[in-house]
């Protein structure tokens, strides 16, 4: 069994209570945090344990933090990210339904290692039971004394607020977050500056991912080194995953990085093989907006190696051969789906989810959609694999935020890989609409590098 740090005792009856959750070691973090360590060791502890954005970007969080400012008299505010808007992704609200206190623990030390002393979790619109438990667990913190004036006798105060969105897949991206959260349309901002100078009111500002300020607790209990001594290279600790789709054994798993792919997939402690006894077709390994790969290039790299559940090891090849980590959500599909549908079912979403402000997305999202569509009923063109991958590029890099980056890219990465089944639907316009295209040659090994070279 892999080792576990966020989800040791998620099946612990009463877990989401301060009081069970107390009896499990809960917050000795906060004790350790604001009792014996100064601000700067906080942020210095996160950096040596190479913590990593766990929301999508992957960026080091203990960089982040340090490139917070500092100007005197100025109100600095941590905005906890639990939006979780992405397809496939579902890691975050598990987290908040099941072990709240591990959140609230994590905003009680990244605050103070902050210096804020009024944070905010801004949570999806829809998730109203998360946000009554999230509620909840912060008034019993609070008449426990770990919220509110002078936390434990330090002299240290913060008071942290959840904040509902109104549902929009664009609030997800950090300053249409903070726009929302002023009360604001949610649109991203053009950066610089950006949040860590002018954030939220103006003000300097740290937004994290529920994952990323949950993961400090156990960073701070155990010390910055000995978490790193998890995982692989510059992927260290444990990553929530969210399992779906044609496998047996959909769920919420917490990996260490570095596992194969092929261990997660088939192995009986997580997913447990492909549903009904079918088998591998793609997967999409980070939420819908990183490339899909097929079969042959998911469980093996393109030198024929195991590819690992890291950083490093998914991004591997580049968009050629390879995808993102992203936000965890791992979606599996087996022979029977249909690439072309699901493509469409993704860009049917982000055309529906631009919110408009540039217009290669505005317009390019809502074309690709269209396209797409007239594929899927069987009136497709020749040409519009190349139109779609020639919308994608004008897309790509040409906006504010990178929800046209997420929009672009599984379709280009569709087209690069199954472009047959797309040729196959134009081909077969009639056929197309009763059955799939099937599995093909999307499982099969890949050609020796040499052959390829050749």
């Amino acid at each position: 069994m892999g080792r576990k740090l966020l989800l040791e005792h998620i099946n612990v009856p009463g877990i989401n209570t301060l009081k069970v959750y107390r009896e499990k070691g809960g917050y000795k973090a906060v004790e350790k945090a604001i009792k014996t360590m100064s601000t700067d060791d906080l942020v210095e502890e996160v950096k040596k344990s190479g913590l990593r954005g766990r929301g999508g970007a992957g960026f080091p969080t203990g960089m982040k933090w340090s490139f917070l400012a500092k100007p005197e008299g100025v109100a600095r505010y941590l905005v906890c990210n639990a939006d979780e808007s992405e397809p496939g992704t579902f890691k975050d609200r598990y987290l908040m339904t099941h072990i709240p206190h591990a959140l609230i623990e994590g905003m009680i030390v990244s605050s103070f290692a902050l210096g804020a002393n009024t944070s905010y979790i801004y949570v999806r619109g829809e998730m109203m039971p998360q946000i009554r438990i999230l509620e909840k667990a912060i008034a019993e913190a609070k008449e426990a004394g770990f919220l509110g004036k002078n936390i434990l006798g330090s002299g240290y105060d913060l008071e942290l607020y959840v904040q509902p969105g109104g549902g929009a897949y664009i609030c997800g991206e950090e300053t249409a977050l903070l726009e929302s959260l002023e009360g604001k349309r949610g649109n991203p901002r053009i950066k610089p500056p950006f949040p860590a100078i002018a954030g939220l009111y103006g003000c300097p500002t740290v937004v994290n991912n529920v994952e990323s300020i949950a993961a400090v607790v156990p960073i701070v209990n155990m010390g910055g080194e000995e978490y790193a001594k998890i995982g692989i290279g510059r992927s260290t600790g444990t990553k929530l995953i969210s399992a779906s789709g044609n496998i047996n054994k959909p769920g919420v798993y917490e990996i260490e990085l570095g596992i194969t792919v092929e261990d997660f997939i088939y192995s009986d402690e997580y997913c447990g093989g492909i549903a009904n006894g079918k088998r591998l077709k793609a997967v999409v390994a980070g939420g819908s907006s990183v490339p899909i790969l097929p079969a042959n290039l998911i469980v093996n790299l393109a030198n024929g190696e195991k590819r690992l559940m890291t950083y490093e090891s998914l991004s591997e090849g580049g968009f050629a051969t390879g995808t993102m980590l992203g936000s965890g959500g791992f979606v599996v599909l087996d022979e029977d789906q249909s690439i072309v549908r699901n493509t469409w079912n993704f860009a049917r979403f982000y055309s529906h989810e631009s919110c408009g402000q540039c217009s290669p997305c505005r317009e390019g999202t809502g074309w690709m959609e269209k396209v797409l569509h007239r594929l899927v009923n069987g009136k497709g063109k020749m040409t519009d694999m190349d139109l779609l991958v020639d919308v994608s590029k004008k897309i790509e890099g040409n906006t504010i935020c990178p929800l046209g980056d997420a929009a672009a890219w599984p379709v280009a990465s569709a087209i690069r890989h199954f472009r047959d089944e797309f040729e196959w639907y134009v081909n077969n316009p009639e056929l197309s609409q009763k059955q799939n295209y099937g599995l093909a040659h999307y499982a099969d090994p890949l050609p020796p590098i040499a052959a390829v070279e050749a």
